[in-house]
């Protein structure tokens, strides 16, 4: 490529650069800000909410059934979505729904029953934070594809910054690594801008991308169909319990106490999390979570019973057995573990923590470079 064509290139990758940046700005620092503030959610949660503890005994655990009664007197009115136990955590009884819309959490003692705390999730802080940086606070249908758009700007301003940033020759090349910070605040904001831009890209490339996949379904289904080698991504479906056989279920133990007690026996000596979800009516399915790694979500295993026989559902989707997932589907699963960082532990979300903090000082330090030129260029031209 002559160097010309090189500059022309150069030139409209810059232009395109700049009023990406320009437009969605605004949405990836308050993107960034947000993601900052989530990056250590649970470890903040542990050290300040101690309900979420309970000292372990030599006791069994009492029946879910058993702590979703008295979770529900707590929360009146309400129908439990499900009920989790992890070794050394308090027991938690979900309550959710979206029409009527409500979020609410008993946490028990899963040995006595005693009711720990029962919190309205509508108040709880980081859960404000997740609503402001999945809709913006706006309804769903606005802000998830407005912040989504704003993602995928962002995903190709990164890749836009990184052919702009790349050295002409060798000698440009170690300005591009370095900032100098004896410079005038004009150098120094434009290397916080180009370096800090450079080193961290390579994170938020997964931020964004893995941003998208939850933002877009056609480029969640277009990624699965390039890591499957072209096989279509199977949509999470319902399973239904056989309502016809509703009677056979009389006079038995709960449902979901039989399936929760046969899952233990299965797994003597189990500590991770165990969560058994309550049928929300006649025709629902029975799901049981196992995850064998509470600080992440792909390992999980998700199991579904006929609430009535209590056969197991044979399901196809992404979100089954972890055995029987392929690579595409465990890319799936990983997804939101590597949109946080807890991929890769606590180094994975320091490093997440960092590329957001950075991710959102780009429009700034952006804007302020752009600020600089036009002031300049108007008055060579005065």
């Amino acid at each position: 490529m002559s160097t010309t064509k090189k500059y022309r290139f150069k030139y409209w990758i810059g232009q395109i650069h700049l009023w990406l940046g320009l437009t969605s700005g605004l949405f990836v620092c308050f993107l960034g800000i947000t993601g900052c503030i989530l990056a250590f959610e649970r470890e903040i949660e542990n050290v300040t909410q101690p309900y979420r503890f309970v000292e372990i005994q030599n006791n069994p655990f009492i029946e879910p059934s058993k702590l979703k009664l008295i979770a529900d007197k707590t929360v009146p009115g309400k129908h439990a979505h499900s009920v989790s136990y992890e070794k050394g955590a308090s027991t938690r009884v979900v309550y959710f729904a979206e029409n009527p819309e409500y979020y609410w959490i008993v946490f028990l003692n899963p040995y006595t029953g005693e009711v720990l705390k029962v919190k309205n999730m509508d108040d709880d802080f980081f859960r404000i934070m997740i609503m402001g940086h999945y809709y913006l606070w706006l309804p769903p249908n606005i802000g998830q594809p407005l912040l989504a758009s704003a993602t995928l700007m962002f995903f190709f301003l990164l890749i836009s910054g990184l052919i702009l940033w790349w050295p002409k020759n060798k000698a440009a090349s170690a300005k591009r690594f370095t900032i100098k910070w004896n410079a005038k605040w004009k150098r120094v904001n434009y290397d916080l801008h180009n370096v800090f831009g450079f080193y961290m890209t390579w994170i938020l490339i997964f931020i964004a991308f893995t941003g998208l996949v939850m933002g877009f379904q056609w480029f969640a289904k277009s990624s699965f169909w390039i890591a499957s080698g072209g096989k279509t991504l199977n949509q999470f479906e319902e399973s239904f319990s056989d309502s016809t056989l509703v009677n056979s279920a009389i006079g038995r133990k709960p449902a979901i106490d039989i399936l929760w007690a046969r899952t233990l026996n299965k797994m003597p000596g189990y500590t991770g999390g165990l969560e058994v979800h309550v049928p929300e009516n006649k025709k629902s399915a029975i799901e049981i979570a196992i995850n064998p790694d509470t600080d992440t979500y792909w390992q999980a295993d998700f199991l579904y019973y006929d609430q009535y026989t209590l056969k197991e559902i044979e399901v196809n989707h992404v979100y089954g057995k972890l055995a029987n997932a392929s690579f595409a589907d465990k890319m799936m699963r990983m997804n939101y573990d590597i949109h946080i960082g807890a991929i890769a532990g606590l180094p994975g979300k320091i490093m997440a923590f960092a590329a957001s903090l950075v991710g959102a000082s780009l429009p700034i330090t952006g804007f302020l470079i752009w600020r600089g030129r036009k002031k300049k260029s108007k008055k060579s031209i005065t």
